[in-house]
């Protein structure tokens, strides 16, 4: 029986125990539950659609099967990360294809008068879709249970002066780990990474050679992910791993090698090339330019002839 396609938001983590049938929250601002085929608990009871004021973290640990995420689906294996941050959209598993999981879940509050509050917004896999989950090694895999069942066994005990300090540091060391784990992945995936290298210069190239910057201005990360089907933030890490550039940084790459021709090959003014590049002011482009190659574009213009 297909479940109603309505979207929920939950403002507390109470909230989703309850709707997914969960016991109350030892915690009001921290969980852990272990849900699927091996326990009582349904990841396919949840809300087909759900978004939520606080941080959420899924280690699947047993089966395949599909996620959704907007209005697509994503397989996800044994031994996968997914990192959701708040007011991110995410769904439920497929009825048909229930996971054995385990969900950590905590609201920023919790996060509150430690380092890690401001910290955590430096962890770019919390942007990330779902469709670029963590794909753990064995070996990994151990070393992330082993850390849920540090968080479970600290929450399940008696909660004193020190619980709070002492989970802080559990799930910063979490996520020292899975930062580790995903800068392997971008290396061990390297032909997945160079054929999102190649579209995304194809891409551009079009872009700028079908004049889309007369229309559109200037090509945005927000623009290449898209058409890639992937989130700004792993486009960006992606080209880190690849060319030591980030999305915008490339970006501003191929606009400059664009520039550089159209001051060598054409008698245009540079007021007329940033136009077509897309830029509102030519002061914008000649300080770009000036930025990037240590000259300004009538002084590159000289030197070329």
């Amino acid at each position: 029986m297909k479940k109603e396609k309505k979207l929920i938001r939950f403002q507390s983590i109470s909230e989703i125990h309850e709707a997914c049938g969960f016991p109350k929250p030892k915690h009001p601002l921290i969980s852990i539950t272990r849900c699927g085929s091996n326990t009582h608990f349904d990841l396919g009871n949840g809300p087909v659609y759900d978004v939520l004021n606080f941080y959420k973290i899924v280690l699947i640990t047993d089966r395949q099967g599909k996620m959704r995420y907007g209005q697509s689906h994503y397989d996800f294996n044994e031994g996968s990360l997914m990192f959701l941050a708040p007011n991110q959209l995410i769904g439920s598993t497929e009825d048909d294809h229930v996971a054995s999981a385990r969900v950590l879940l905590f609201h920023p509050d919790f996060l509150l008068g430690f380092p890690l509050s401001k910290k955590i917004k430096q962890y770019q896999y919390f942007s990330y879709s779902v469709n670029e989950a963590l794909h753990l090694s064995d070996q990994e895999r151990e070393v992330m249970l082993s850390l849920f069942k540090l968080i479970e066994e600290e929450l399940g005990s008696r909660i004193d002066e020190f619980s709070h300090e002492v989970v802080i540091a559990q799930l910063e060391l979490l996520l020292h780990y899975a930062n580790r784990f995903y800068n392997r992945q971008f290396i061990t995936r390297k032909a997945v990474n160079n054929d999102i290298l190649q579209k995304t210069e194809a891409i551009l190239d079009d872009y700028f050679n079908s004049q889309k910057t007369l229309v559109e201005g200037i090509p945005t990360v927000q623009h290449l992910a898209e058409k890639l089907n992937i989130s700004a933030g792993y486009l960006s890490d992606t080209l880190r791993s690849l060319i030591g550039q980030n999305a915008k940084q490339y970006i501003h790459y191929k606009l400059i090698e664009k520039a550089k021709e159209k001051l060598s090959t054409s008698e245009l003014s540079v007021s007329e090339i940033a136009y077509e590049l897309g830029f509102e002011h030519s002061q914008s482009f000649n300080k770009l330019f000036k930025q990037k190659t240590k000259q300004s574009p009538l002084e590159f213009r000289a030197g070329f002839n």
